[in-house]
């Protein structure tokens, strides 16, 4: 069964719940807000809380163990080659269990790949399993969470005969993405360090499909996070996510990004950063169509409780 027949009523239902602030069921208890703010993270572009390019091992929302949060978010990414699109939906329940979905939309403004589009649905679970971001002070023991994120293609748009990654040497229309996070908190220095291993076979986050000529194995990718609070309701911070090098045709390579965060309270919050995701090219070995680096601004808007 695909995830989008089974799972995207569920999501509409859970996004106008939390556009109307309605209770999720008449037996639980309205979200109590009692988290410190920002301990909830933002939301990553693939929908997980945490940065906007690595998850943490955060629960989202800002509900603590006897309540629930949850947000609707948006982000866009503006490479000057190619625009991102990513609204989402996430659930953190009891702080501890996290239900997130995001959809990317890729579309290219200009060159040779001028017109195309690329779709993929993003259904993403996080468990907290050891340790506490915010209480654990005392503590060299860092938060921990193990998380999964399954990453269904929706097809691609505008390439002639290609439709979907596997025509370009993808091995898989679809994977999972499964990670480790640690979160260490460090209150009276203002400071969050994050580190992320994840497991994956993604060609650019998915977009490009799983796996390839070069690679068809899950290997381990590095991220890191580091975050410093300037004030109660601003924060900065930058981040780094290794990433396999599967296709022959894509001259994939690291990304990074450096932003500047806003929460005037625990409903809203507003990131704008610098991100770099290398290039994202197709084309034959030796002959890519756009090979150059592709940067640009990185916006994010989060609604919740």
């Amino acid at each position: 069964m695909r995830f989008k027949s089974s799972l995207r009523p569920l999501l509409a239902a859970s996004l106008t719940t939390l556009a109307t602030g309605g209770a999720l069921s008449q037996d639980l208890p309205r979200p109590d807000l009692g988290k410190l703010l920002l301990t909830g993270g933002v939301s990553a572009f693939e929908g997980s809380g945490g940065g906007g390019l690595t998850p943490w091992a955060l629960i989202t929302g800002y509900g603590t163990r006897n309540s629930y949060g949850g947000n609707i978010h948006y982000t866009f990414f503006d490479s000057g080659d190619y625009q991102v699109k990513s609204p989402g939906v996430a659930l953190g329940i009891a702080d501890r269990f996290e239900l997130s979905y995001a959809e990317h939309k890729v579309e290219t403004e200009g060159g040779a790949l001028q017109g195309v589009t690329v779709r993929q649905n993003i259904f993403g679970v996080k468990l907290k399993v050891l340790g506490d971001a915010v209480y654990d002070q005392d503590s060299w023991l860092p938060q921990i969470a193990v998380g999964a994120q399954f990453k269904d293609h929706q097809g691609i748009r505008g390439l002639g005969g290609t439709t979907k990654p596997t025509d370009l040497g993808a091995k898989k229309n679809r994977g999972t993405d499964y990670y480790v996070s640690a979160t260490k908190l460090f209150l009276a220095q203002s400071l969050l360090l994050n580190g992320t291993v994840r497991l994956t076979k993604a060609n650019q986050f998915g977009v490009l499909g799983f796996g390839g000529d070069r690679e068809d194995r899950y290997k381990p990718q590095l991220e890191a996070s580091a975050a410093y609070l300037l004030a109660r309701d601003w924060v900065v911070g930058a981040e780094y996510r290794s990433k396999p090098r599967n296709l022959s045709i894509d001259r994939e390579k690291d990304a990074f990004d450096v932003f500047l965060g806003w929460a005037p309270n625990k409903h809203l919050s507003v990131v704008l950063a610098y991100l770099n995701i290398g290039p994202l090219v197709t084309g034959a070995p030796g002959s890519p169509i756009n090979p150059k680096t592709q940067d640009g601004y990185y916006l994010s808007v989060t609604a919740g409780f």
